[in-house]
């Protein structure tokens, strides 16, 4: 149990939906107000569906092309380690978060790379590669999935509410705490990497 809470967690932080409530506002301005809620949801599900498919096949991945679990607890780390302080000290959001040009997008940006984004498949693959049961790390990530679903469709409301400073705070301590997790899994690499010459 207290693994598939830390998965929730964990997965629900890295997806960052306070963080992607501008985002998504900005990329589902142009679309009709009736149709936000189809666009998001079918979003949200080839997000998930991605997701699945590195949960399943990871560790097939990692066989494949010989990766060691350490090293992509390392690399995951690395790499979540770098969007956290892009999360702490703010970015530019003019590059690929930026609105599509057509009206109503399409996997592109909202489902990758602001959902199911590198620092979240690389977590997945990394949660598949400790966990041996499949099944609770998708429990979690169905639950994961759920809060963000939740928070992205009441992102007009909840934005109108936070306003852009709310949001923003709530963005940095996001980072924070995702600095925090990241440094712990670069730590959880080594220390498996140095077990290896015991």
């Amino acid at each position: 149990m207290e693994s598939f809470i830390s998965a929730v967690i964990t997965l629900s932080l890295v997806m960052d939906p306070f963080g992607n409530i501008p985002l998504f506002i900005g990329a589902l301005k142009k679309v009709s107000p009736e149709r936000r809620k189809f666009v998001l949801i079918r979003e949200l599900i080839i997000a998930f569906v991605i997701m699945s498919g590195f949960l399943f096949l990871g560790r097939w991945f990692l066989h494949a092309f010989g990766i060691s679990e350490y090293s992509l607890s390392i690399a995951g780390g690395i790499l979540l380690f770098l969007i956290s302080i892009n999360l702490v000290f703010g970015g530019d959001e003019a590059d690929a978060k930026s609105s599509p040009k057509d009206d109503e997008p399409f996997i592109v940006p909202l489902a990758i790379p602001l959902v199911a984004g590198p620092a979240a498949l690389s977590m997945v693959m990394v949660l598949a590669a400790q966990q041996p049961n499949k099944w609770i790390v998708l429990a979690s990530m169905i639950a994961a999935s759920i809060f963000n679903s939740v928070v992205l469709m009441l992102s007009f409301p909840i934005s109108n509410f936070l306003g852009k400073r709310g949001l923003m705070a709530i963005e940095r301590l996001t980072g924070m705490i995702l600095i925090l997790m990241s440094v712990d899994m670069i730590m959880g690499g080594i220390s498996k990497f140095i077990e290896g010459f015991k």
